[in-house]
């Protein structure tokens, strides 16, 4: 019964975050260089687990206590999904590579402080994080809201370890547009997936 709820929260927070970003294309260029790769890695995927805590914990008890909330976050939840697997579909169109040229950032303090600001100061990571991955969760209570919650918390771990880590192999395959396209294309496939899914709990 927790399976379920776990790979939906992988497959939703995994979609959300793997993307052509600033914060993704340095810890690849991060990886590339071989600096600071594992605190780094460590700390993008703990303030994404942050955020996400705060978002389940927060966003989805409130939601999960009103149904007609309830109902209303689930559909809106769906249009987003919905809307974001046509993005993703748009850029798969029309791929670019991930641009990882350019200087690293030696010290250990300058390069926590840049990655922090990659995130927290992205507007788009409350969004992802806190508002639909917690409204999603709303559906989900008890342990099962846990497991959502866990799920999407391993994709973000498993992601940015793979790019920073992976960076050698990554760092040619992300250069490439074509690359982009299948996951590109995975994603909005995966997203139309999950807005459908919503749809019909919402309505069922």
């Amino acid at each position: 019964m927790m399976f379920y709820p776990a790979i939906e929260g992988f497959l939703l927070g995994g979609g959300l975050i793997i993307a052509i970003g600033a914060q993704n294309a340095f810890i690849l260029r991060q990886g590339l260089l071989q600096q600071h790769v594992f605190i780094l890695c460590l700390i993008a995927a703990l303030a994404d687990t942050f955020l996400i805590v705060l978002g389940v914990a927060g966003m989805g008890t409130l939601i999960s206590s009103n149904p007609d909330m309830l109902f209303y976050v689930t559909v809106g939840g769906a249009i987003f999904l919905a809307g974001y697997a046509l993005i993703a579909l748009r850029r798969a169109l029309a791929p670019q590579g991930l641009e990882t040229s350019g200087k690293g950032v030696s010290s250990l303090g300058k390069a926590v402080s840049v990655l922090l600001a990659f995130t927290f100061l992205n507007p788009h990571v409350y969004l992802d994080t806190i508002v639909l991955l917690g409204g999603v969760s709303g559906q989900y209570s008890g342990d099962l809201r846990v497991a959502f919650g866990a799920g999407a918390s391993v994709a973000s771990f498993l992601w940015f370890f793979s790019l920073g880590y992976g960076a050698k192999w990554l760092a040619p395959l992300f250069s490439r547009p074509a690359a982009w396209r299948v996951l590109d294309g995975l994603i909005a496939l995966i997203m139309a997936l999950l807005s459908i899914t919503l749809l019909v709990r919402a309505f069922g």
